[in-house]
């Protein structure tokens, strides 16, 4: 059944090729004052950073280059914050991939409130104002193009937050496929991987309908096929367009309206990972998803692992050890993206296993009526010890 739901997604999507033609239009609603924030030097290789230049010559533009992935509160956020101040920034605009956009929506609640940043991204207060941002997507992977969620970092303490709130919608995407042409093969594999994680973190609840399972399925199958051929045929376009709209599609919330409790075990795990060790975040989630798999794989949850099976593998499930082949289907599908399979092969160490699973239950909270299968630490430990 389709439970009650209220939706709305305030932003406006600008899909295809050229559509940064716009870009003007769109930012002159807000002011002059524009904020460029990105990443490394991807965007003046491909040409885009010049011609977003030529398109806002008549805008004043303050630049905050060098955001990470895994984008950190120390120091991108509060750099981009003083220079918010500094210039009195009318507008964001956000050129990259999830981790550009999520640092820009940080920063733009941040650069309004008076008092420690970091109390809006832990969820000790709460934002009533922002500055409007704009994002020009470069990598199909987050979905943060199309959502009010971001996730933070803070290395000085070891942690890395979720969190979501309507202010850090963006205004409007430009979504121009041919941007991620010239993306490595290791972050189209990550990117992808971590889409399809979306998808599935969605999908594993506890009430689904027909219409939820197929749509959610579908966006995955479409994920799983281009990033083939993505990696094998970079400038394919058909490809890149499949992607970048499955990923916008992943994370905006529409796949799971109507559906239960599902609570986003794998990216609570990987947030832990990512905090301790700064690892890719795709890879991650591509190695934890098949060991969270085995562990709430139950006579409770196999009607999951038969729609898996049926729309994705062609694979009848009528039992458990008919599960355990979806299940590794999902394994060899991300090992053959060229992602080791191996906590170990990322960096991550054995010894801070405890210290994780303690950092998951006290700041992600995988207990509670929020989640499809409850994970205590022994179960997070035995998934992280099984993923290395």
């Amino acid at each position: 059944m389709i439970n009650n739901f209220t939706y709305n997604t305030p932003t406006k999507l600008i899909f295809g090729s050229g559509v940064i033609k716009d870009l003007p239009n769109v930012l002159k609603e807000y002011g002059k004052n524009v904020l460029l924030a990105y990443g490394g030097g991807s965007i003046k290789k491909i040409g885009l950073y010049d011609e977003i230049y030529k398109l806002l010559k008549d805008f004043n533009i303050i630049e905050l280059s060098g955001i990470e992935p895994n984008p950190k509160y120390d120091p991108s956020v509060l750099d981009g914050v003083k220079l918010c101040r500094e210039n009195k920034i009318d507008v964001i605009l956000a050129v990259g991939g999830g981790s550009v956009l999520d640092c820009a929506k940080a920063i733009s609640i941040c650069a309004l409130y008076d008092g420690e940043g970091w109390d809006l991204i832990s969820g000790k207060a709460f934002p009533k104002d922002n500055i409007p941002l704009v994002d020009i997507l470069t990598l199909a992977a987050t979905g943060s193009e199309y959502d009010a969620s971001a996730v933070i970092s803070y290395t000085k303490i070891n942690d890395k937050r979720g969190f979501g709130t309507p202010y850090i919608f963006p205004k409007v995407s430009f979504l121009d496929p041919r941007y991620t042409f010239s993306v490595s093969k290791w972050q189209t594999a990550c990117g992808s991987s971590d889409a399809i994680n979306h998808v599935l973190e969605q999908f594993f609840n506890s009430d689904s309908s027909i219409i939820n399972d197929n749509m959610m399925t579908s966006v995955i199958k479409s994920l799983m096929v281009n990033v083939k051929i993505a990696l094998e045929e970079p400038d394919n376009y058909s490809a890149r367009s499949e992607l970048m709209y499955a990923s916008s599609l992943a994370c905006n919330g529409i796949l799971a309206n109507g559906t239960g409790r599902s609570g986003w075990p794998m990216h609570s795990i990987e947030h832990a990972l990512s905090a301790f060790f700064d690892i890719t975040h795709g890879a991650g989630l591509a190695i934890i998803t098949p060991q969270w798999m085995r562990e709430i794989l139950s006579d409770n949850t196999l009607n999951r692992f038969k729609i898996l099976g049926k729309n994705l593998f062609d694979i009848e499930v009528n039992n458990i050890k008919d599960a355990e082949v979806v299940i590794d289907s999902f394994y060899k599908f991300f090992n053959s993206l060229g992602i080791s399979m191996h906590l170990a092969d990322l960096g991550v160490k054995e010894e801070s296993i405890d210290a994780m699973a303690d950092h998951i239950l006290k700041y992600d909270s995988t207990v509670g009526s929020h989640m499809y299968v409850n994970l205590d630490k022994d179960a997070l430990v035995r998934i992280l010890k099984a993923s290395m």
